[in-house]
């Protein structure tokens, strides 16, 4: 096997590239972990070049443009755009190239804002998604549409799995346009550098279910290896495991012995108020996975963001 792994040098990728490394490769697969620097993905020639030159038999592919929940706002055309360019051009040369299996990651933003909990796999084209971040949503939904269609029509197995929120060592923790959890490890840094208050952005009341990424690799290299459906799957934390972002503030400031006080500035906007996913599929495949304690997880992500502060704050 000839694992291409789009996306490579993000948080996702990094973690399998660990995961990998550590132990869990096996010595029939040779693991190729390709960046925007190898080429640019919304371009059909320099997708198709780099499937040329690498050859692989299977593919993750992790490469998007994402961002936290203001960025998205912002941008909506520019997510989808960019997201369907590069999904096209992914999956189509991967077809051409005769590649035995594609996995992509989709995302639980995908699923209808107006929806019944808990959210499961056979819900994805139920609704419009949040209005929030449409452009990224209805780009990622493509994937499975897309999946659908090669499997149909040249019986391809291209399929997809579909995290919850993400987090770990090598995450983007920019404030203005990072996800949740990096962005609060980065602002508690900082509270903590200057003795002020930790002000975290909306009420603290919307309540996420977060994955280790170290855990989602390991569960990655099971879809790979493994799971032969089209249709795709949840790959979560149970839903008692969901916590609150006030609660996940009080996770980052323990484990970084922040002291001060904590605000919400109700001006900021909460987004959607909880995506609550059942990894019930899940379960039944891989009844005895074992997820990594969402504290333990924190505590190990913050000491990585305080180890490499230079480069992981940019």
């Amino acid at each position: 096997k000839r694992v291409l792994v789009t996306g490579g040098t993000g948080l996702v990728g990094r973690a399998i590239e660990k995961v990998v490394a550590d132990g869990e490769g096996r010595p029939d697969e040779q693991w190729i972990f390709v960046s925007s620097r190898d080429a640019d993905l919304t371009s059909s020639s320099e997708t198709k070049a780099l499937f040329e030159r690498h050859k692989p038999t299977h593919v993750i592919h992790l490469a998007a443009m994402v961002g936290g929940l203001f960025k998205n706002i912002r941008s909506n055309l520019d997510f989808w755009r960019t997201n369907i360019h590069i999904n096209d051009n992914v999956l189509h040369w991967a077809h051409e190239a005769g590649v035995e299996k594609v996995v992509s990651c989709l995302s639980t933003c995908i699923f209808p804002d107006k929806t019944t909990y808990p959210i499961d796999e056979t819900m994805i084209h139920n609704g419009p998604p949040h209005s929030s971040n449409f452009g990224y949503s209805y780009a990622k939904r493509m994937i499975d549409v897309q999946n659908r269609g090669y499997s149909e029509q040249h019986g391809r197995r291209f399929t997809a799995v579909i995290p919850t929120n993400v987090f770990g060592p090598h995450d983007n923790f920019n404030i203005e346009d990072g996800h949740v959890l990096p962005g609060l490890i980065h602002k508690v840094y900082l509270a903590k550098q200057s003795g002020s208050a930790l002000t975290v952005w909306g009420t603290g009341k919307p309540r996420r279910q977060f994955i280790y990424s170290l855990d989602l690799a390991r569960l990655f290299l099971w879809v790979l290896r493994e799971y032969d459906e089209v249709e795709p799957i949840i790959l979560s934390v149970g839903e008692e495991e969901e916590v609150s972002i006030r609660e996940a503030a009080e996770a980052v400031a323990e484990a970084m012995d922040f002291q001060g006080d904590l605000l919400f500035d109700t001006t900021k906007a909460d987004g959607q108020f909880k995506k609550t996913a059942s990894n019930a599929k899940l379960r039944r495949y891989l009844p005895g996975f074992q997820f990594t304690p969402f504290r333990k997880a924190v505590k190990e992500t913050c000491a990585w963001f305080d180890a490499n502060y230079a480069n992981a704050r940019k």
